[in-house]
Formats: C-alpha cells, sequence, structure tokens
C-alpha cells in the first residue's frame, strides 16, 4: 500500500479508544496480469479472508448492494457490535470486491457509498468512521 494510506489508517486506528481497538488483517492479493482468472482469484483471496477469521466472530462485509447508513447510524451500529461482546470481522474486498463466500457468510452487509472506491482508500475511509462514530457515542466534539 503507499504510505499515504498505511498512514491515514495508522492515525485513526492509533484514536481508537481501548473499548473499540481496531485491528487490520491484510490479505495479500493475488498477482494479476491481463490473462489472469480474476474469478479464481477473488475466490482464493476469499478463502484467506475466511480462514484468517476467528471462531465466534461476527463478519460484516463492505459490499456496494449492502445497507446504506449515515454516520449516526454506523455510531448506534458500533454501539449495538460492542453490547454483543462479539469481536467483529469487517471484510474489505480486493479490486474485483469480495468473494462470494465472504458474503454468504457476512451475517450483516453495509455499504460506505454508493461510490466505487479504490479498495486502498477503503480501509482509511472505514477506520475514519469507525473513529467518528466512537466520538458520536462519546459526546466527543470531533464529529461537528
Amino acid at each position: 500500500m503507499p504510505g499515504w494510506v498505511e498512514q491515514g489508517y495508522a492515525e485513526y486506528a492509533k484514536r481508537m479508544p481501548p473499548e473499540t481497538r481496531i485491528k487490520l488483517v491484510e490479505i495479500s492479493a493475488g498477482k494479476r496480469s491481463k490473462n489472469s482468472d480474476i474469478k479464481r482469484l477473488t475466490q482464493q483471496e476469499g478463502e484467506k479472508m475466511l480462514a484468517a477469521i476467528p471462531k465466534g466472530t461476527k463478519v460484516v462485509a463492505l459490499d456496494v448492494l449492502g445497507q446504506a447508513c449515515s454516520t449516526e447510524e454506523l455510531a448506534q451500529e458500533l454501539k449495538s457490535w460492542q453490547a454483543s461482546g462479539q469481536d467483529i470481522a469487517i471484510l474489505i474486498g480486493g479490486p474485483e470486491g469480495l468473494a462470494e463466500d465472504c458474503l454468504k457468510m457476512a451475517q450483516q452487509k453495509i455499504s460506505l457509498s454508493q461510490l466505487t472506491l479504490p479498495h486502498p482508500l477503503v480501509r482509511v475511509v472505514l477506520a475514519e468512521q469507525l473513529y467518528r462514530a466512537s466520538t458520536i457515542l462519546k459526546g466527543h466534539p470531533y464529529h461537528k
């Protein structure tokens, strides 16, 4: 990832309160060429993602067809996730999106935007939105 992606993600990850820590688990994308079998590569990436999820973890997929939510609604989701006591795995797809198996495994699908965002940017946007949601729950003025 470019340095700005790592710096952006790291900035918001370090701001998260202890009860809402976020941890990035990066699954390397398969090597792509103009003759690559994209469906197979996406499936392999999905298998690696699913294998990295600990048992008992709630799976949330980022999907353009998922439920759109405002930052305030995301804050309420975050509150619900915290109350459940479960770890949450939020899956971000690669360049071609998430594998079908990842979408099937997800108990919840959310959409960050109707816009198509490059997957490196999504991790920064998601980290910032989770931080923003946590500040809403604490009544911190960052959201304003």
